[in-house]
């Protein structure tokens, strides 16, 4: 292929390889029939292909092809199933080369910073471990059937207020470890066809012009090897995208980015080299889509919906079950409740609607499980806010003649889109006013919720289950009737934390920011990470997640009580189903650094395994963990860097219910930094490096003087706390004036000579 692609460059004009950088058409890319190169087809779908036919409005006011509608990222990733994400992944590509898609825009990446984005539907998780490994596999799943991928949006893409304008301001540790890192895995692990570039800046300079971004982290340190196209619209130079590294702007516009890449190369500003480079990129992104191209593909729909079904009760959240009221008894009369029971809520709005090949209605797929009375009542009307009375004494008067009622509610499509943020987490009022309503009449309550981010849920005490659906995909319907009536044994776990109120969220006092400025203020400290470091108990738990059955944890081990950064080490616990249930658990590994240098979260997920159990049966499971589990971003040295101390390895439930523990005592191989002091270094800081402390103590040992504060420092017996504290943090400056003379500006020039000697040495 590198002989065939050099040979068509250089048969290529200038104005030719200009051309290949951007798209013929929405959704198309350039191409050059001289040169026998084809244009390839791309389309949105993160979870469901969402292919316009040819003449059709891009923006999908006109309905695209029928497709099969999988859970949203944020419904797939309460799975923890590496492999069940995969196999969507698979028939996501499957779909795609039947409709002659090459590239299919997805998964998103993006990190859950607040609850209120309004893409948070698309997106996996808060946590940069586990979004990533939904990301490798969902991407590793579709390229197996010879269609790209499309990871995005790189980087920082977390709010939908301003999104094209916006300057995210992250510090460089934040960046690595919780916004890039989420990305990092899923290119390392899976080496996606493409990587899109969003729309927002990042620290001063637009995403897709920046060349710290783009090129120096994601080629060269990270080893991408694809081509980097701009989400829509997200280009705004396109000669310095390209020299940046971004190879591909969709869509097409004007064509006036083709003829400004022309102009900087004539006039010199841009190599001619960095756009062969471009090229080249391209030609292995088209000649690599033909040959995995399948003539003649088809899909039997109804297999995928199967599978869709699948995804939708495995995603499914069991976040309280009092009473064990769930799951239902075959032969009780049950009241259903909701407009979303008929007309489901069941993906998000924006580029990723999908026209589904078929779409389970609830209350059908509730009869199917059962001959006992099933009632139905709307309840409310999705489109307003507005409490409907007259449906409201409907779904009363159907509560009070039922054993159990089940309230279908969430958030309507009008509360959360692509293209703007929430303002609150509130259910709309009508919605509120109908589940206490029902709660007033009978505590024999049920309900369950269609939405793509949390809500708060003030009547969450007066009724006895909740079950988070997320937005379930076209096979929901029958998903929450296989869940409510335990024909699936609920296993999905928060991939995210509810609050109990909007106030308690991490970004809330700098979310969406002010005018184009995002200042990312909370740091490290995001989601789970937040609950623990404030000691504030969330609604639900990172993590948390209720089953049919029950499971026990115990004898957590490690394989060595002592590594290196460089070894790997194998965490193993046993668990067990105590219930009388089959039943999947969720194991999840936390890593916490016992005594940290630097400012950490409490613990950070680090690995997860999801196991089935039968009543009554045990294993013991197996993990790994690597360098990276123990790590931290050191933005002075630019790398990953483990510090010498013990570590606590956790396994457990959820974020907030952790069941065993042990312990491991890591050395690192890195040389200790030697720190430069100079005139402005506390005493304190030089006290803790054993050479300085001896060099310093040495050297004011030969000062034949003991008066004023001098004295106070070289005698560390008999001082009191305020004494202490004022030598610990005062500046060698300090010694000059507070010594009576006795310690002068060339005692202080020698001192710090001698203090860094070393650095000249070693």
């Amino acid at each position: 292929m590198v002989e065939k692609i050099e040979a068509v460059i250089n048969e290529m004009t200038l104005e030719e390889k200009a051309s290949l950088c951007s798209g013929s058409h929405f959704w198309y890319t350039q191409p050059l029939e001289r040169l026998n190169i084809p244009r390839l087809m791309v389309t949105d779908g993160p979870h469901g292909l969402r292919k316009q036919p040819e003449g059709s409005d891009h923006l999908g006011v006109h309905d695209s092809v029928p497709a099969t509608c999988f859970p949203s990222a944020a419904g797939l990733a309460c799975t923890w199933d590496r492999e069940l994400i995969a196999e969507v992944g698979r028939a996501l590509g499957v779909e795609s080369q039947a409709e002659n898609v090459s590239v299919l825009l997805g998964p998103g990446a993006n990190i859950k910073r607040s609850p209120l984005c309004g893409r948070n539907f698309e997106y996996f998780s808060e946590d940069p471990y586990l979004s990533t490994e939904m990301a490798a596999h969902h991407i590793q799943g579709v390229q197996s059937e010879g269609v790209g991928a499309s990871l995005k949006h790189f980087a920082a893409n977390n709010q939908e207020h301003r999104r094209m304008s916006v300057d995210a301001v992250i510090d460089e540790r934040t960046l690595r470890e919780i916004y890039l890192a989420s990305f990092e895995g899923a290119v390392k692990k899976s080496q996606p066809w493409t990587v899109m570039s969003s729309y927002n800046r990042l620290n001063g300079e637009y995403c897709s012009e920046h060349p710290v971004l783009l090129t120096d982290i994601l080629r060269e340190e990270w080893g991408y090897d694809g081509i980097v196209v701009s989400d829509w619209g997200a280009v705004n130079e396109r000669e310095a995208a390209l020299a940046a590294g971004l190879e591909l702007e969709m869509p097409p516009g004007d064509k006036s980015g083709d003829d400004k890449i022309v102009a900087a190369v004539k006039d010199g500003s841009l190599p001619e080299e960095t756009l062969n480079e471009a090229v080249r990129r391209l030609l292995k992104l088209v000649y690599r889509a033909l040959e995995n191209k399948q003539e003649g593909v088809t899909f039997n729909e109804e297999d995928h919906h199967q599978l869709a079904r699948q995804v939708a009760g495995d995603s499914m959240v069991l976040l309280k079950n009092e009473d064990d009221i769930l799951p239902l008894e075959k032969n009780e009369d049950v009241a259903v409740i909701g407009s979303f029971a008929k007309a489901p809520r069941y993906q998000g709005g924006g580029s990723s609607h999908v026209n589904p090949t078929k779409l389970d209605e609830a209350l059908n797929e509730i009869k199917q499980h059962t001959s006992a009375g099933i009632t139905f009542a709307q309840g409310f009307d999705a489109t307003t806010d507005v409490i409907d009375e007259t449906l409201m004494q409907e779904a009363k008067e159907q509560a009070e003649k039922a054993e159990k009622v089940v309230i279908f509610a969430g958030l309507p499509d009008h509360y959360e889109s692509e293209a703007y943020d929430r303002t609150h987490l509130h259910l709309p009022t009508n919605q509120v006013k109908l589940i206490e309503e029902i709660s007033a009449i009978t505590s024999e309550v049920v309900v369950i919720l269609s939405n793509g981010a949390p809500v708060e849920m003030p009547w969450i005490h007066n009724v006895k289950a909740v079950l988070e659906g997320y937005l379930g995909g076209q096979a929901v319907g029958g998903a929450a009737a296989d869940v409510l009536y335990g024909a699936v044994n609920p296993s999905g776990r928060l991939a995210e934390t509810f609050p109990e109120k909007l106030s308690h969220t991490p970004a809330h006092l700098h979310f969406p920011g002010e005018g184009d400025k995002a200042v990312y203020s909370e740091g490290l400290f995001v989601g789970y990470r937040y609950y623990d470091a404030k000691e504030i108990a969330p609604l639900f738990p990172f993590g948390h997640g209720l089953s049919y059955t029950t499971f026990s944890y115990r004898d957590l081990r490690v394989s060595q009580t002592e590594i290196t950064d460089q070894d790997e080490l194998d965490v193993y616990v046993t668990v067990k189903n105590t219930g009388d249930r089959a039943g999947k658990e969720v194991v999840q590994f936390y890593v916490k650094e016992v005594d940290s240098p630097v400012i950490r979260p409490e613990k950070e997920l680090k690995q997860f395994t999801k196991v089935q159990l039968d009543p009554g049966e045990e294993k013991e499971v197996k993990v790994t963990l690597d360098k990276r589990a123990f790590a931290y971003y050191d933005t002075d040295r630019k790398d990953w860097i483990v510090a010498s101390g013990e570590f606590q390895l956790l396994a457990g439930h959820s974020a907030a219910n952790i069941a065993e523990q042990a312990s491991v005592q890591v050395t690192s191989t890195v040389p200790k930094s030697r720190p430069v002091f100079h005139r402005n270094t506390t005493i304190g800081d030089i006290l803790v490096d054993q050479e300085a402390a001896n060099t310093f103590t040495s050297y004011l040992a030969s000062l034949d003087s003991d008066s004023g504060l001098l004295g106070a420092v070289k005698t560390q017996e008999n001082r009191d706390e305020m004494m202490d504290a004022m030598v610990q943090y005062m500046p060698l400056r300090a010694l000059i004036p507070f010594s009576q003379g006795a310690f002068n500006e060339t005692h202080l020039k020698t001192l710090l000579e001698e203090l860094n000697a070393y650095q000249l040495s070693s």
